[in-house]
């Protein structure tokens, strides 16, 4: 049987086209020029044949986009579209350039209700993304400015069209098509009265963007594998019983090509058991003597097993002060901390321990994450400080002898991967000390989570471990699924912000002068 269904199909321009291409810029463009010389259409095929592209409908040409090379620091600045075309139709086409610069979008009228322009500038936007331009630039006309030209400044009439006060057909849609006006460009089309020669400067950045590397090292990775101990509460017989015991996990990890691996938070927590004469406040600070060769211990394993170790927490004396601190000791050496911020209840009454008063985020090589200690996870706050530094990855190490202790880490964990467009990973503890006073159980279903939309499971859950459980669990995230999710998510929670309400909440403080 025929199918006689129209048929639209997409394709690069060749030289055979210019004939039908001529008469269709002719049909739009007949107020400012009509179509390009074919000399000019041959030269940009030539140019840059992969950027001329246009849409088929049952044979017919009934759209096209034309692209050029450009450097972004020379035409992300007020420029003139003499300086993109000269006088003799000549194409400024730059062969070494790093970004895209959209010459002309154009449909027929006949068939504008298709959505065909929002095609071609998808098409755009994946070449850009393939073959690693910057960005995409335009300068583009506002033709319904003339209308409004004794009442509204060229800012004002801006301003409306983004409020949808007024519509303008070419400024609308390419808002619509996630631009953003970066400029106001005066005179950049003379003779383009329906616009009084104005242009705006439009943008549309390409956040998988890599810059030129010089070295294998300096590659973003992206497809990060996460490991997490579910780790057992047990009795141990000395500190190399537990080093033990801890490097069966970091070795398992590492054969399974893990870039990290998590420990519960207090997860040296039997060491305690090694003299039970002690009380709570004893007990904790007997615990502590253990820390500083556990954390460099790990770290060896850390250098020796290739992977980076978030060491759960461990509590630790400084200048006769106890804090909770969890170590990120990297694969290269490095050793960071971060303190756990807000104590809980039972760390103050039982443990008499403090809070430490930075959170940051770290530089690893396999991404920018960060760490929040069990009740941390539970403050917004702390989240949102390190999603405005880039956060891609929270270790959330946690203790909870509850299901309902245990569901508020879970819960507020996944709010912050949400919210903070960032992967989070929960690691908890399970099993019993019946020898150690104030932690003799553990419930745990460690997990790891994701933002919530199509680009991720379902239910945002990448992988979570049985409840109560020893087990290891493994989550591979991609990195640069955030950075689609930032620009092109159904919602783009970080980017619609309210900072003039809020913002200063979340803002480093500085000291008055």
């Amino acid at each position: 049987m025929d199918d006689n269904s129209p048929k639209l199909s997409l394709r690069t321009i060749e030289p055979t086209d210019y004939q039908e291409l001529s008469e269709l810029m002719n049909l739009v463009f007949h107020d400012v020029g009509g179509a390009w010389p074919r000399l000019t259409i041959m030269d940009l095929i030539h140019q840059f044949p992969d950027g001329q592209v246009c849409i088929e409908y049952n044979g017919k040409i009934v759209g096209a986009a034309l692209t050029i090379k450009v450097n972004y620091n020379r035409f992300s600045l007020p420029h003139l579209y003499t300086d993109i075309i000269n006088e003799n139709n000549v194409i400024q086409n730059e062969v070494t350039g790093d970004a895209m610069y959209g010459l002309d979008v154009f449909v027929h009228p006949d068939y504008r209700g298709l959505r065909l322009g929002r095609r071609l500038y998808d098409a755009r936007k994946e070449l850009c993304r393939t073959h690693n331009f910057k960005a995409i630039l335009a300068g583009g006309r506002i033709p319904n400015y003339h209308l409004h030209a004794d009442t509204l400044s060229v800012p004002d009439y801006i301003d409306k069209v983004k409020r949808r006060e007024l519509h303008d057909p070419i400024l609308s849609f390419q808002l619509a098509n996630d631009f953003d006006v970066k400029r106001i460009m005066r005179g950049y089309l003379p003779e383009d009265n329906a616009s009084n020669g104005y242009a705006t400067l439009l943008e549309w950045d390409n956040f998988f963007y890599e810059e030129d590397v010089q070295s294998i090292h300096d590659v973003e990775k992206n497809l990060v594998r996460i490991g997490v101990v579910q780790w057992q509460m047990r009795a141990m017989n000395d500190l190399e019983d537990f080093l033990d015991q801890a490097e069966f996990f970091i070795s398992s990890l590492s054969k399974y090509k893990a870039d990290f691996a998590l420990f519960p938070e207090f997860f040296n927590a039997p060491l305690m058991g090694l003299n039970n004469e002690h009380n709570s406040v004893e007990a904790i600070r007997f615990l502590a003597s253990f820390s500083e060769e556990i954390k460099q211990r790990f770290s060896q394993m850390a250098v020796t097993y290739n992977i980076n170790i978030i060491a759960g927490s461990m509590p630790v004396i400084e200048d006769g002060k106890l804090f909770n601190v969890s170590y990120l000791l990297q694969r290269d050496g490095e050793i960071n901390a971060q303190y756990k911020i807000h104590i809980t209840p039972h760390e103050v009454k039982d443990w008499v321990i403090d809070g430490g008063n930075e959170v940051k985020v770290f530089e690893t090589d396999a991404g920018r994450v960060g760490i929040l200690i069990c009740y941390d996870s539970e403050f917004p706050e702390l989240g949102r400080i390190m999603a405005e530094q880039g956060v891609q990855i929270l270790f959330v190490p946690f203790w909870t002898d509850t299901k309902n202790g245990y569901l508020r880490v879970r819960l507020c964990s996944q709010a912050r991967a949400i919210e903070n467009e960032c992967y989070v990973a929960i690691g908890g503890s399970v099993g019993n000390l019946p020898r150690v006073d104030n932690v003799d159980i553990q419930y745990a279903q460690s997990a790891v989570f994701s933002p919530s939309d199509i680009y991720f499971p379902h239910d945002a859950t990448l992988t979570e471990a049985s409840p109560n459980t020893e087990m290891i669990i493994f989550a591979d995230v991609d990195l640069s699924k955030l950075k689609e999710l930032n620009t092109e998510g159904s919602v783009t929670n970080l980017r619609h912000r309210r900072m003039d309400l809020y913002g200063g909440f979340t803002q480093p403080k500085t000291a008055p002068e």
